[in-house]
């Protein structure tokens, strides 16, 4: 058929054939910008934002919050799939966070803005995502300071939580207390999915966009990305 044909078909990349890329540290010398990746094989397109720039590029961004125009606020079975748009706000989806993480050994790096415009960053040597069976659970290590602090070991090895599935160890569910969804403990150091909110809002405890170890609980972020790229 014409859609297995296209599917088949490498992808033309600023003139550089790249036959079914399973991440964009595969689609080499092109500029940052909107890709289709294949995480599972040829039936998996994915479109993603590939990070070209920060530290030699090949990154892959998994999840983006920077300007409030989609809602996070989402049942496990979009979490599941993923939504959003590439080049604004999205999510990839826990199974192709499993897929990709479990073919090869990945490196996480979250990239922190305020609303000063300061940037720093975290960096986890190690990040994978297990299957739906195990709640998708996380295991993130190896972290490296870039002015960020460690928000994510205080999250490794929990299930994911979202509104509709209680995973996490709190008595009642972190995702519908602090209106966001994540791999929750009991609850959270960070919580990338919560309410976009604009910097200082002290009304409802912690449900921003929030990574403590930089700005505490009060502070919601203005961007927040979440990128991994296979192990240099």
């Amino acid at each position: 058929s014409l859609v297995l044909l296209l599917l088949m078909t490498p992808i033309l990349a600023s003139g550089h054939l790249v036959s079914m890329p399973a991440d964009c540290s595969e689609i080499h010398h092109s500029p940052s910008g909107e890709y289709t990746i294949f995480p599972a094989g040829e039936r998996s397109a994915v479109l993603v934002k590939c990070d070209m720039d920060t530290d030699q590029g090949g990154w892959t961004v998994i999840s983006a919050r920077t300007d409030g125009t989609v809602n996070f606020y989402r049942p496990w079975n979009q979490y599941k799939i993923g939504f959003g748009s590439p080049l604004s706000e999205h999510w990839i989806g826990l199974n192709n966070l499993h897929y990709m993480t479990n073919n090869k050994k990945y490196e996480l790096r979250v990239v922190l803005e305020d609303f000063d415009g300061k940037t720093v960053f975290a960096n986890y040597g190690s990040f994978s995502v297990g299957d739906e069976c195990s709640g998708y659970q996380l295991t993130v290590g190896g972290f490296t300071d870039g002015g960020a602090g460690d928000a994510l070991s205080h999250h490794n090895q929990m299930k994911f939580t979202t509104l509709d599935r209680d995973n996490d160890l709190y008595e009642n569910n972190c995702a519908k207390e602090f209106l966001g969804a994540f791999w929750y403990n009991s609850c959270h150091h960070t919580n990338p999915n919560g309410v976009y909110r604009w910097g200082v809002d002290g009304t409802l405890y912690a449900v921003g966009v929030i990574w403590h170890p930089w700005k505490g609980h009060a502070y919601s972020l203005k961007k927040y990305i979440m990128m991994i790229r296979p192990v240099q």
